[in-house]
This record gives structure tokens, sequence and C-alpha cells, in this order.
């Protein structure tokens, strides 16, 4: 039997031996792949026909790589490997076809703000990045606080964060793929530790990137505000004080964090809504218990022992598929054990579409963690290929200062702090998943902390 391999140009700086083996047809690869890295590190491929694909195949094959894609980031082996990389670019763009040119792609900043660059359809997420950073006129030394994430724009204009662009994306063809008006590309900042800001705020662009996104997400309610704190934000910006305007954000709660969509926990209880952000080294769950007002609970990354992301289709009424019937929706359930108390471990489940990015969360989190541990700094310039050239724009765009904040929602509750002590709280241990998970899929922390009852 024989097998095309499609010709790829290669790029400055990959070795030869790496340029090789990525165009090697994909069955052979990852035999290649499962003997340099072994057999349980790395996932099942996608299968991939020898035969043209239809429409509703590619689109299949598409969504069957991007769960590849995110389930390879949870491995940082696979995910720094640049021979792997290389493989998962190709594969990409081949699924979708798209020939290697140059187009105008749209980067939205936190406040709507749109940036277009011109870039190549097989340029990866660093290069975008570097084109808009050019575009914006951001230093090369603070590039790598900022990061670009793909999301789904909801019908009232907030964003619903899909996935955080990985390093071995493509950024044309993840955001062209989806075929859908409300799939963006938002650059957002990639750290959680607010002292960072520090770094960030000396640049006069990175104030203004960073100034846009607090106001963003204080007028979206991800930024808890009361009526006083907001009349003294908003005359901070009468006054163009945009340091001073920061300084202050940095004091409230949930200050630089992510939120999630609406989604369901086993805590307190079971099937229990919550709301999840995350941020300043923690999960955060909003909630609201019968007949209570809103509440939360926090859940510090130092005391997760480890998680893991499991995934399941729910069977039909009847309890068997039937052919046919179409392909069932995928539910992702991200379970943390966490020490409760001295001694004592339990396990919480959230059950949501965005798993695999909250996962992403807690071990970016806890890179961080363990970077400001050792003594290091997050402050890097992005890694160049051998060879490379930064392409600078020739028109630059400044970013626009966004409008005074509008008056606080009356609508919105003040949120009351769950019990200090969470091993008052009853929680429903899940024991094994509903699928089978290896030692493999657990992610163990680094960053866990032995602690007592008085520090709870």
């Amino acid at each position: 039997m024989h097998f095309s391999i499609p010709e790829t140009e290669s790029r400055s700086g990959d070795s030869g031996g790496s340029a090789y083996v990525s165009r090697l047809p994909h069955f052979i690869f990852c035999v290649y792949l499962r003997k340099e890295y072994g057999a349980n590190v790395l996932p099942a491929f996608p299968p991939k026909k020898l035969f043209s694909l239809t429409p509703a195949e590619v689109e299949q094959r598409r969504e069957q790589l991007e769960k590849y894609m995110q389930a390879v980031r949870q491995d940082p082996l696979l995910g720094g490997s640049e021979t792997f990389n290389s493989f998962l670019r190709r594969a990409q763009q081949e699924t979708q076809q798209v020939p290697t040119e140059e187009v105008s792609l749209e980067v939205l900043l936190s406040n709507g703000q749109k940036v277009l660059v011109n870039v190549l359809t097989s340029d990866q997420t660093e290069d975008v990045l570097e084109a808009v950073a050019a575009k914006l006129d951001l230093p090369d030394d603070l590039i790598g606080y900022f990061s670009l994430f793909l999301v789904r724009e909801k019908e009232d204009g907030a964003f619903s964060f899909v996935r955080k662009l990985q390093e071995f994306e493509l950024p044309y063809v993840s955001v062209t793929s989806l075929r859908s008006q409300e799939y963006k590309i938002v650059l957002r900042k990639s750290y959680w530790d607010s002292a960072y800001d520090d770094d960030v705020m000396e640049n006069r662009v990175g104030l203004n990137l960073l100034y846009a996104q607090t106001v963003s997400d204080i007028e979206r309610g991800w930024i808890l505000v009361t009526k006083e704190q907001h009349r003294q934000l908003k005359s901070l910006q009468e006054k163009v004080s945009k340091k001073e305007f920061l300084r202050l954000a940095q004091t409230l709660r949930h200050y630089g964090y992510l939120r999630f969509d609406a989604c369901v926990a086993d805590f307190p209880e079971k099937d229990c809504p919550v709301v999840v952000s995350a941020g300043n080294s923690e999960l955060s769950l909003q909630l609201r218990l019968p007949g209570q007002q809103l509440r939360e609970g926090s859940f510090r990354v130092t005391r997760m022992r480890c998680w893991r992301v499991t995934s399941s289709v729910p069977l039909p009424s009847g309890g068997t598929s039937s052919p046919g019937r179409g392909r069932g929706e995928v539910r992702l359930e991200l379970a943390f054990e966490y020490l409760m108390s001295k001694d004592r471990l339990q396990w919480v489940t959230i059950t949501s579409p965005q798993a695999i990015m909250m996962s992403i969360c807690l071990q970016s989190m806890v890179d961080e963690l363990m970077v400001k541990k050792s003594g290091g700094s997050i402050r890097k310039m992005l890694r160049r290929r051998v060879g490379g050239t930064l392409r600078r724009s020739d028109s630059q765009q400044a970013v626009k200062s966004p409008p005074l904040l509008e008056s606080p929602d009356a609508s919105r509750e003040s949120v009351v702090k769950l019990s200090s002590k969470l091993s008052a709280v009853s929680l429903r241990g899940i024991g094994s998943p509903s699928t089978d998970a290896s030692a493999s899929d657990v992610h163990g922390n680094f960053a866990f902390e032995g602690i007592g009852d008085e520090d709870l």
C-alpha cells in the first residue's frame, strides 16, 4: 500500500531531523513518538482516512484534532517537544486544506478594539503574538506577559473563553475552521500574580493594555466592586490616573481573574449550579443554595494534591447507543483532590465544557508559583528561531482608552464568603471517575503544601 507524504515548507530554525520526522505519515509518526516518549504518555491520535473527506468528516476530524491538542497541552513533555509541535502544525493545516499564503487576521483587545495584522496562514501562535505586539508597539521584553485566547462572543457581547492558543497552534486556521463569526481571538495578559503588573506598567503600551482589560473586567462584573469603590475608580478615570486606578483595582476581589461560564459542581452538594473563576492561585466558586444569597468558596492551588480531566459521552435513554442517532455531546469534568483539613483530602468535581481550560489555568498557576519559589522571574522574550526575523508593522496602532465606568448594576448582588472552615461543608467524594483514568491522566501538583487546620 502506498502512502503519499504531503510536501510542507520547512520553517527557519527547524533542525533537519525534526523537519524530516514531522513530515512522516501520521501513523508512522505516532509510532515514532510512542517509541520516543512511551506509549503511556502519548494519547491516541485521531485516525486519518486515505480518501477525500466530506465536509461533515472534515468537521468531525477538526473537533477530534482540537480535543487532541488540548489533551497534549496537559503534558509538559509533549507540549514542549518541537518535533511534536511541528507535526501538529502540519496536521492542522492539512486537515483544513489551507494553503500557505498571506492574510489579514483580526485580533481583539479586551475593550473590543480591533487590531488587524498581516500574517501567514501557517504562522503559529508566537508569530501572530509578535505581529500584534509590533502593531501596538509593545516592547519585545513584554510580549511574554500576554497571550492570545480563542473566545466565543455571546449575544450580549460578553466573551466565553474557549481556550488559550498554544504554541503549536495556527491561529488563523483555528479561528477560521470554526466557520462562525462569533469566534474571535483576544489579546489578554497571561500571568496571575498582580506583582508582575509593575513590569507591564513601566511601559506606556503595557499600561494601556492592562488598564483597558481591567476596565472591561469591571464592566463585565468579573471584578467585584462596591458602590464606594466604584465611585473612587470613576474619579481616578476622570483624572486620567491610570496607574492609581490599577493600584486600587489590585485590591479588589477577583482582580485579574478569568471567569468561566455557569456550570455544575458537587460542592457543597451534588448538581450545585456554580460560576467558576480562576486567579490569584485559586479557583473560586460562586453559588446559591436554595433560600440563600450568593456565596463564594475558594480553593487554593497550593492545597490541591492533584487534579484530572475526564470525558464521557452520556448514553441515550435506554442505556444503549444506536447507529444513526448522531453523536452524543461529550461531558468534561475537572476533579481535584483538596486538603480540607489536616490529614483529610476530599475530591471536588466541576462539570463544564471548559474543564480543559480550567486545568490549563491550574497548571499555569502552579508553574508561576514554582518559578517564584525558585527565585526566578517570568520576564522573558519569546524564543527566537535561528535565522528567524520579526516582521515589524509598517503602521502602528494606539490602544484606545476605554470610556468612563457606567453606574454600578443595581441588580448585581454582593457575595458572601463561605465558612473559612471548608471542613464543615459536606462534600461528595467522587471515588473513581465514570470513565477509565490511568495514573498518567492525573496531574500531580508540585506546589502542594501540607497545612494544618489553623491555616484553613
